[in-house]
Formats: C-alpha cells, structure tokens, sequence
C-alpha cells in the first residue's frame, strides 16, 4: 500500500507475510465470542462506542498466545504503529500505553493489504480540511507539505477547498462521538502514509517496497551457472513414491490404533461423557504408577519419550547410571532457550555455555568440532536458534546409541510389567436415559386413561360371561 508500487524496471516486491499474521489477530481479537469485550470509553465529556483500553489489549494478548506481559507490550504496539489499531486520546502519537487509554479498531478499508492508493490529491484534501477546522493550525510540516501541494496541483486547488468544505459540512450532521472517531481515524491513516519527519516510516519494510535498482541481478554468465546448478541439486533431490508413502500412513495407523481414544474408547471410561475423571487422574503427567498404554508409546520413537513428563524423568534415571545424563539436561535446555521468553535469552545461552560448553565445565557435553565452532560463533550474537546444531548433534546421539539401550535395559522392562491396565467401569452415560420420575398426569390424558380403563373393564365382564356360557352349555 505505497504510492509508487513498482520499482524501476517493473520488478515488483513479493507481499510479506507478516502484514497477514498481523490481521489475522486483529480477526481474532474482533471474535464476538474468543475476541476482546468492547465497552464505552469516555473521552472528556464525550463517550466513545465500541473502544477498548490499552490494558485490554494487553490482557487480551497475554491470555490468548501465552506470552510475557513485555511482549504482548511489544506485539500490541506493532498493530499500533501499522494502523490497526488506533489511539483516541492522543491521535498524533501511535503508541500503546498500558493503561486506560482508549483505542480502536481501524476500519479494513484502510488495511495495508488493501493497497488503497495513498494519493496527492486525497492527503491534499485532508491538510484542507484540517487547515479549515482548525483555523490554520498546521504542524509545520504539514504546514510546508501544504505549501509544496499548493504549488504542485494548482490548476485543481478550486476542488481540493470545495471537497474539503463539503466533508466538513457532512461531518457536522454526525454525533460528536463519531466525529472523535473519524478524525483519529483518519489521522493514524496519514500519520503512516505520510509520516512526519524524523519518524520511522513503517511502510519501508512493508507490503510492496519499490526495489533498489543497484540490487537487480545482473544477467551475465555466472548468473546462469548459478540457475542451472539451482536445478541441477533439484532433479536430484530425492523423492518418496506415493505407495512408500501410504504403506507408512497404513504402519503408524496400526500402530497407534490402540492408542487411539476415539478408535478404542478410553479406560477406565470416557470423561467426555461420564461424570468419572479417572482417566485425568491416571494420565497426569506425574503419578505413582502410570498405565501400560502410556509406557508402551515410549517405544514407539524417541520423541513420544521426550515429550512425556514422566518418560523423561524415566529416561533420565537410566541415562545417570548410563553417566550421560548431561546429554538430556543439556536438550531441555536449549528447548527453553527456544521457546522461552525473549528477554532472557541471553542470560540462557550463558549459562549453557558454562554449564555445557566451556573448557572445563561441569557438564560438558561431546560435541565435534565443526558444530562446536559454528555454536560458539553464533553465541557472540545470542538468538533463539543458535544452538539449534548443537541440539541436534546431542538428540540423534541420543536417538542412536542410549534410546535403544534404554527399551532393551531391565528398567523400561520392569516399568512395563508393573504398569496398570485399568478396568472398564460401566456407568450411566447419558444422563437423559435415566428413567423418568413419576409426575401427575394432565387432565386430558387423566380422562383418556380412564376412559382406557373402563373399555378394559367391560371388555373383561364380556369374556367372563362368554365362557360361563360355554360351560353351562
């Protein structure tokens, strides 16, 4: 949504997907169900329809994507900086405060993704407009943007005053309120398609950025080689038929049949549908004993045993007789580099380091040396993923050597023979099958239920003097 979309030679830029992640959680905070409760927020004297707070948004972030309170502060002033949502209170700063500061939703029509054409004209008629509301009081540079239109489109400058003029009478005929939203709306539009200066414009990094003409690829001879050897490592990349593909479709099916609840039903009995919850109980994710199905999956692959609580405390016990429990301790702890929050990565990858990597250390871990030194060249620069190659160095060496040693080991063996099989209760399932209790009938079908007993009644004094008639004769 720029105003000049093609770049010198007509190489257009691939959309980014972030402007699309972005609206798609505007989407889910605008749910009525999962999505944010709007209310009424007053401004000064006048009350504002459909609005929300700052901390709203917050909560609303922290709650729904399970994030620490700074990066939902973080996310929350994203959509705020790229117009998709946008403050009341003070419309001229597109920042988002955690307090009770009103904001709102941006109209889609003013999306990023729907490339509305931000031209002259139009931004022309709105430095008029606000120049005639606010009785020259321009920013001074609106002011000298003003100046420079003025100068640039004077032949049409007559229809620029009028529409101007006429959008400010159609305005007066609304509510107060929604001339509050409109104007901050409108603004938080302009302030990031025509950014003041010395602020960082947005849409640099946005949905279609002309290219650099000095970064256009140069067709010479080494740009072909390039290609033909791109689709040379192609055609020789290897391919699965579809029938090796569905024969490991029909083995993981078999072998996760049993395991399947919907397939087999659950034991002792279905939560779903029952009051009983011993099937939480028995699979928590710490328990004395755990159940034979659960210690069976362990054997499955390695990565049913790791992402079992228990199963790695199992698997940690073998590895610590095994003396390569530092293996484990070291994979759970780039896991929580990887998915842990932002703000102590760096204090994270330290530790490991210490702990695991440094010369000397107390848990140092067998690495070779080309991962080790990629590992600590990425550590001058810490991110989530730096030790992405170390993690998997250490997982396939534990996939290889002690995963297999460990279902062979007395240990797993004794788990699996001491492991329950819970016993089938039966229950009532639906609670409207129990049998009806008794209440009084209604008149109606008291009289035909009395009408029913006397036709019996009748019918019964006939057949009697029937066969006394048949003996006498």
């Amino acid at each position: 949504m720029t105003i000049n979309t093609l770049a010198k030679g007509g190489w257009h830029r691939e959309q980014m997907a972030c402007f699309r992640k972005m609206e798609k959680v505007i989407v889910a905070m605008q749910d009525p169900d999962m999505g944010m409760k709007m209310r009424n927020q007053r401004l000064l004297i006048t009350v504002i329809p459909h609005a929300m707070t700052g901390r709203d948004i917050i909560d609303w972030l922290i709650q729904k994507h399970n994030i620490c309170e700074e990066e939902a502060l973080h996310v929350g002033g994203m959509l705020v900086r790229y117009g998709y949502i946008y403050p009341l209170k003070e419309p001229r700063s597109l920042v988002l405060r955690p307090d009770e500061s009103p904001y709102r939703f941006q109209t889609p029509y003013f999306w990023t993704s729907t490339r509305w054409p931000a031209s002259e004209l139009d931004y022309a008629i709105y430095l008029a407009k606000k120049n005639i509301r606010k009785q020259g009081e321009l920013m001074e540079y609106e002011k000298e943007r003003y100046s420079v239109l003025h100068k640039r489109i004077n032949h049409t400058w007559d229809f620029v005053v009028m529409q101007a003029r006429e959008q400010l009478r159609a305005s007066k005929q609304r509510r107060k309120a929604d001339r509050i939203v409109l104007e901050c709306q409108e603004q938080a539009y302009w302030l990031i398609n025509r950014s003041p200066p010395g602020v960082h414009n947005v849409l640099d990094i946005g949905l279609e950025r002309p290219n650099n003409p000095n970064l256009q690829v140069t067709l010479n001879s080494d740009y072909y080689k390039r290609e033909i050897e791109t689709c040379r490592r192609a055609l020789g990349r290897n391919r699965v038929k579809s029938s090796i593909c569905l024969e490991g479709f029909v083995k993981y099916s078999e072998q996760y049949q049993n395991h399947d609840p919907i397939m087999q039903g659950c034991l002792p009995s279905n939560p779903w549908i029952s009051d009983d919850t011993a099937h939480w109980t028995t699979n928590a994710e710490t328990v004395p004993t755990p159940t034979r199905l659960r210690v069976e999956r362990w054997s499955f692959s390695f990565m049913e045993l790791l992402n079992d609580s228990m199963g790695r405390r199992e698997f940690m016990t073998y590895l610590e007789k095994e003396f390569s429990a530092e293996n484990l301790c070291f994979w759970q702890a780039c896991e929580d580099v990887r998915h842990g929050e932002s703000s102590k990565i760096i204090e994270k990858v330290e530790d490991i380091y210490k702990n695991f990597l440094a010369p000397g250390a107390a848990r140092w871990v067998n690495i070779d040396s080309k991962t080790m030194d990629k590992t600590l060249e990425g550590i001058k620069r810490p991110h989530r993923f730096v030790m992405d190659d170390a993690q998997m160095h250490i997982y396939f060496l534990m996939k290889k050597d002690s995963y297999p040693r460990y279902l062979k080991s007395d240990l797993y063996k004794n788990m699996l023979a001491k492991a329950i099989v819970p016993q089938e209760t039966k229950k009532s399932v639906f609670p409207f099958m129990r049998r009806q209790r008794h209440a009084s009938p209604s008149p109606a079908q008291a009289v035909a239920q009395a009408t029913e007993e006397d036709e019996g009644a009748k019918g019964a004094g006939q057949a009697g003097t029937n066969s006394a008639a048949g003996a006498h004769a």
